[in-house]
């Protein structure tokens, strides 16, 4: 409590940078981005941090980050507070430095954690940085070397065969694909530069592992139309951007528009650069036979990051509850994505011969057809515009 004692950077607190005039309290100084989502926070003359949000109240930068990084990612243990907390834009533990500099500047560090007074130990992490104005949040990449004593993880359940990957063949000759199983996830073990890229997971319900859904989404049918659109239009997979808008104080992230890539995976030129591109794993196509509706299944899915104590495992593919908006009309954006596919595709060997039976009494047009009614908005005056995007189909096929 004297000023002439020694403190370790564990004994400096909030309260201690306050009282020595590195930090002042007022409103809106402290921040965390974790995951593309930016937290807001008052600082109080008593070294209590105030969520704006919530009105909640933190007695340490490590209790407020370890609260909020939980609701982006429930397998958080530990914020990393004084790491991650930041004071008008500079991280607090670079004001620990300062302190320890200005007041203890003929002592040597005797200890390296960055933990103050009442704080556990925390593991290191990615830094974090307001990225959201470019439009992507950080997906940290950690390499993975297998250990020996992680092999038991893979026994814990029955091991399903490992799928075969696509064979995409020659360019320019139709694309077929070999029957892709889904695998476990407690059968992955930690990652491994020799696992097959296209290996599928089954996705796991939040109530299986006792957890809420930390977040809400909302998907409008314009963005299924389209997507569900693009599906039929070819046998080959397809991928795209989804985009939209994340509220923080309803936590609901509602996806407006869609954006099909209109590239071939299977062009050996360009599969590549289009999967690197757009990094984001691929679903059944809407033919597979183990869905015998017309109705396409979509199922969204969100990859829960692994625990801090296990960052060499892979993700857990975890399954979304959606609630979905029904649209007045079309858009001219919609209109015109979905002519352009089908100019895309016009006359290429993996395009769908729509005229075809795809059941005993329905061509494929009529699946599409089906598929898509669902998802069609509440003004009928569209309908005559599809029906002229469908006649250009059959003429394309």
């Amino acid at each position: 409590g004297t000023r002439g004692a020694v403190l370790t950077r564990r004994g400096i607190t909030l309260r201690v940078l306050l009282r020595d005039g590195l930090l002042e309290p007022a409103r809106g100084v402290l921040s965390i981005y974790s995951l593309g989502k930016k937290f807001v926070g008052d600082l109080g003359a008593d070294g209590t941090i105030t969520w704006q949000e919530t009105g909640q109240v933190f007695n340490s930068p490590s209790a407020w980050a370890t609260h909020c990084k939980r609701l982006v990612n429930p397998a958080k243990k530990s914020g990393c507070g004084w790491a991650s907390v930041r004071y008008k834009g500079q991280k607090l533990d670079q004001y620990k430095v300062a302190w320890l500099r200005k007041h203890q500047p003929n002592v040597p560090p005797v200890e390296e954690s960055l933990a103050s007074e009442g704080e556990e130990e925390e593991m290191p992490e990615e830094e974090e940085e307001e990225v959201t104005r470019e439009g992507r949040a950080p997906i940290p990449e950690p390499a993975a070397a297998k250990k020996p004593e992680e092999k038991s993880k893979k026994q814990q359940c029955k091991s399903l065969a490992e799928p075969a990957g696509t064979d995409h063949g020659p360019p320019g000759k139709r694309l077929e694909s070999k029957p892709r199983v889904p695998v476990r996830y407690c059968t992955l073990g930690t990652r491994d530069s020799a696992r097959n890229p296209q290996t599928l997971v089954e996705v796991t319900p939040f109530a299986a592992i006792n957890k809420f859904q930390p977040f809400n989404v909302a998907i409008s049918s314009n963005v299924l139309l389209l997507l569900d659109f693009h599906s039929h239009l070819t046998r080959s997979e397809v991928v795209g951007y989804l985009g939209g808008r994340w509220d923080t104080n309803t936590q609901l992230l509602t996806v407006l528009r869609a954006f099909p890539c209109r590239t071939r995976l299977g062009d050996a030129e360009a599969a590549g650069a289009v999967e690197e591109e757009v990094n984001q794993p691929r679903q059944w196509g809407p033919y597979y036979h183990g869905n015998p509706s017309v109705e396409s299944k979509i199922a969204p899915f969100w990859v829960m990051p692994p625990p801090e104590q296990r960052p060499n495992d892979y993700g857990i593919p975890m399954e979304v509850e959606v609630a979905y908006i029904q649209d007045g009309f079309l858009t001219n954006d919609v209109l015109q994505e979905m002519t352009l596919l089908v100019e895309f595709y016009k006359g290429a060997p993996d395009l769908v011969k729509f005229q075809e039976l795809w059941s005993q009494d329905q061509t494929y047009l009529d699946k599409l057809k089906g598929s898509l009614a669902s998802r069609t908005p509440k003004d009928q005056s569209f309908t005559h515009i599809l029906e002229q995007i469908y006649s250009l189909l059959k003429l394309s096929s």
